[in-house]
């Protein structure tokens, strides 16, 4: 979690000694926030709080025509620029049209209650006051600076919010809940209306504040969603003089009603139908808070939720309210195998593959944990492993090399594949696809769980196909005769060898030659391939027997041994 208050309990400590601990931690939280100078959340030059909804030329700071002209491109901007550009990293705006929609009903539809004990219905009936038409947030980051101070954090994240409402007949108590999870409208029945999908998470934010006699009693208080303190809201700071048109140049919190009427930058018609979509005083609201200097510059916000209260208590019924999405931490995955399929390697050699989360949606956001669950898929001639393949085990996410915990990026490594101690042994030819599975954790609860990667270009390998090379000697046996004469007659004849199975020269002819021509040579064409032992004898026949006597050579032997 981005906070103090959030980080120790993330179940760390055993619980007993965890809520001891929380009050412990609570009661110092309080003291040092009192403590602390407020910082000036209304002069950051990043966002206007001057009591009406449009940008004021030239700036500095964005106001509420702006952010309405980004979420809708409807054109609620008389400003020649029209982006919410100061550096914001997220923006909300809301119509509720129909005023008898989207009420709080049950019992169980209290602040203190989780989101799942909740209750809604399109029924109406509320006072006037309480009714809200629109509701709307920004959030901007920037260096820390003069006026936007960080304390200590790396960046300086200041988180805007306001509401306008049908009348100005009373005072009416305002709640903004800023949720980490997403909150939806759900179908479900209960409590005499529907549910709410989505729970809480610890650091979940609620600002209540209480503008009455026309702003004059101007009081904020800020909680987080706590489940380990009595209530489930831990009080982080408070104050009762938190009117920006009057608080300190330094003050961490402030809010303030339109003192006069004022023209709405959007379509608006109150109950005194004031003509030209103007709002009588005290029918708008706008507030600012610095998530840094309270230890929330980490908390992503995927939901904000506007409500009004019978008071300022956290057990205060709770009445009308305005739903809406924001910036969520979105964690996303990419993957890398250590090999690829243009390089393929050789059974045996050791392949895993790295899947990397990435957060996005907050400055600091905590990193991802628990674990990622590996599939291989293979040999497969094209595409990815989307679906099946074999579960080759788990790797525990961790900081990324040289990381935090805190830069949202955390890295998990599968078990190796392709050795023969691995869950798949050797791998046979041919290419492979991994995935990479993540469930989500306590931080990021996946609205469609897991967070999948697959991906043909860097999650796919390929192994080569292997070669043995054995040897098959052969042998083929030839022989040759040279013959010479006493008296030096010329040599003229035949020679004729045969070839004998063993060494002898009496075993069984394996062959005969003839060959007419000195040097006398055979041409055989039978070899061997295995041990054996052959011998040759030669008989020589003159072509004149009046000139030369023949002759016949002795038994040659021959032993061959082979292996291969």
């Amino acid at each position: 979690m981005g906070s103090d208050a959030s980080r120790w309990l993330s179940g760390r400590i055993p619980k007993g000694r965890r809520q001891v601990l929380a009050v412990a931690v609570a009661f110092a939280l309080i003291a040092t926030f009192a403590a602390l100078p407020a910082f000036a959340v209304h002069d950051t030059g990043l966002f206007q709080l001057d009591g009406n909804a449009t940008t004021v030329n030239p700036p500095p700071g964005d106001d509420w025509d702006r952010v309405c002209h980004e979420v809708t491109g409807s054109d609620c901007s008389t400003s020649s620029d029209t982006t919410a550009g100061g550096g914001a990293t997220a923006v909300s705006w809301v119509s509720e049209p129909n005023r008898a929609s989207s009420i709080f009903t049950g019992g169980g539809s209290k602040d203190p209650q989780d989101i799942s004990n909740w209750a809604w219905k399109d029924a109406g009936g509320l006072p006037d006051k309480d009714n809200l038409r629109h509701s709307f947030a920004a959030r901007y980051s920037v260096p820390p600076n003069a006026t936007c101070p960080s304390g200590g954090a790396a960046t300086c994240d200041v988180l805007y919010f306001g509401s306008d409402r049908f009348d100005n007949s009373g005072d009416a108590q305002q709640g903004f809940w800023f949720f980490q999870n997403k909150v939806t409208l759900g179908s479900t029945p209960s409590g005499g209306g529907f549910n709410f999908n989505g729970v809480h998470r610890n650091g979940d934010l609620l600002i209540i504040s209480d503008f009455s006699n026309g702003g004059s009693t101007s009081t904020i208080s800020v909680y987080v969603w706590n489940s380990s303190v009595s209530g489930n809201l831990q009080l982080l700071a408070s104050s009762g003089a938190a009117n920006c048109a009057t608080a300190a140049a330094t003050d961490q919190f402030c809010g303030l009603v339109n003192a006069n009427t004022i023209t709405m930058p959007w379509a608006f018609t109150d109950k005194s139908g004031t003509p030209n979509n103007q709002a009588l005083n005290g029918e708008f609201y706008e507030g600012g808070v610095n998530l840094s200097t309270l230890g929330l510059s980490g908390e992503c916000f995927s939901s904000v939720a506007s409500e009004t209260r019978s008071s300022t208590s956290t057990t205060a019924t709770l009445k009308d309210f305005v739903l809406g999405g924001f910036a969520p931490c979105v964690p996303g995955m990419t993957t890398q195998a250590s090999a690829s399929v243009g390089t393929p390697v050789a059974p045996g050699t050791a392949v895993h593959d790295t899947a990397t989360i990435t957060v996005t949606g907050a400055t600091n956001p905590p990193d991802a944990t628990g674990t990622v669950t590996f599939f291989l898929c293979g040999p497969i001639a094209s595409g990815d492993c989307s679906t099946g393949g074999t579960n080759v085990g788990t790797g525990s996410l961790a900081n990324q090399p040289g990381g935090t915990t805190t830069d949202g990026i955390s890295v998990a490594q599968s078990p190796d594949v392709n050795t023969p101690a691995s869950a798949t042994g050797n791998l046979d030819p041919g290419r492979y696809c991994f995935r990479a599975e993540w469930p989500g954790d306590a931080n990021y609860v996946l609205d469609h769980p897991p967070l999948t990667a697959t991906n043909d270009t860097t999650e796919c390998f390929a192994v080569k196909d292997t070669s043995t090379t054995t040897t098959a000697q052969n042998w083929l046996p030839n022989d040759s005769a040279t013959v010479t004469t006493a008296g030096g007659t010329p040599v003229s004849g035949t020679v004729d060898f045969t070839l004998y199975a063993g060494g002898d020269c009496t075993g069984a002819v394996l062959g005969t030659f003839s060959d007419s021509s000195a040097p006398f040579t055979t041409n055989n064409t039978t070899v061997f391939t295995s041990d054996t032992t052959v011998s040759w004898k030669a008989v020589f026949t003159p072509s004149d027997p009046n000139a030369v006597v023949g002759s016949t050579s002795g038994c040659e032997k021959s032993v061959l041994t082979i292996t291969n």
